[in-house]
């Protein structure tokens, strides 16, 4: 068996440091993850917020941490305030992209020196949106990027972010909010993201509609967009579509008329 990763080995220590049987919540602090390290010898990363990134959103916890755990059950890491995380076990809610949902082709407007110099999947993702106006497509509202990875703290969760902030307007002269959760590559889409998305909605932008949308890319050219409400059993996906960017010429006269018959 191959030895854990020096991530695993830490978040590892630092779990069994604070896990008693039965416990549903674990709670821990940025500081313990330079103090473990530490006693195992291991160099960190220049950002050591990654570490605790990596187990959220990119790889599976160690198995000494999952066993715990019943069928259907997940660990997931919440901020807790300022520097200090909590393990908590929720239900499985990982998202993914429907296999046979409809596609809609899209002409593809993202620069081509853009697509070139995209540096991440996560950064070319947000590109094709923004130059595409899926967003725009996808809610039926005017919308403006506002901001790039906005980073603020919020009271009982501490400091969360998002990859980008949309406002828009309706023909109605409503105001929206649309953060955006954006994954490609390893990178998985997590309810949790949406939650911490509300709640710094009702924060930043109180008197605004929040709608929180993730995007995953399935394909280079192919991408997955879900939209959330507050449901009486918690969150729930309001919608999902998929986007597919083609040439102009790819689009044929078929492809509108389906798209003509389509209800709105």
């Amino acid at each position: 068996m191959r030895a854990p990763n020096r991530y695993a080995q830490i978040i590892e220590r630092i779990f069994l440091r604070h896990y008693q049987p039965g416990l549903r919540e674990v709670e821990f602090s940025r500081s313990e993850i330079e103090q473990v390290a530490d006693e195992l010898g291991i160099k960190l990363p220049k950002n050591i917020g990654d570490i605790v990134y990596s187990f959220r959103y990119r790889t599976e916890l160690p198995e000494t941490i999952r066993q715990v755990l019943k069928d259907s059950e997940t660990w997931v890491i919440h901020p807790a305030g300022r520097s200090r995380y909590r393990f908590a076990i929720v239900t499985e809610q990982r998202l993914t992209p429907a296999t046979r949902l409809a596609e809609t082709k899209v002409p593809d407007a993202t620069p081509g020196i853009v697509a070139l110099y995209a540096q991440s999947d996560e950064q070319a993702l947000l590109a094709k949106l923004r130059y595409n106006r899926l967003i725009d497509i996808f809610t039926g509202v005017t919308c403006y990027s506002l901001q790039n990875h906005m980073r603020t703290t919020v009271p009982g969760l501490g400091q969360v972010e998002t990859d980008e902030v949309y406002i828009g307007l309706d023909r109605r002269g409503a105001h929206y909010v649309f953060p955006i959760q954006a994954k490609g590559g390893k990178d998985r889409l997590s309810i949790v993201q949406i939650e911490q998305d509300f709640a710094l909605c009702r924060h930043k932008f109180p008197r605004l509609i929040c709608r929180p949308i993730a995007a995953q890319f399935i394909a280079p050219d192919l991408i997955a967009l879900f939209d959330f409400e507050q449901g009486e059993g918690g969150l729930v996906v309001a919608s999902e579509k998929h986007y597919r960017l083609v040439a102009p010429e790819a689009l044929s006269a078929g492809d509108l008329d389906t798209y003509r018959a389509r209800p709105l």
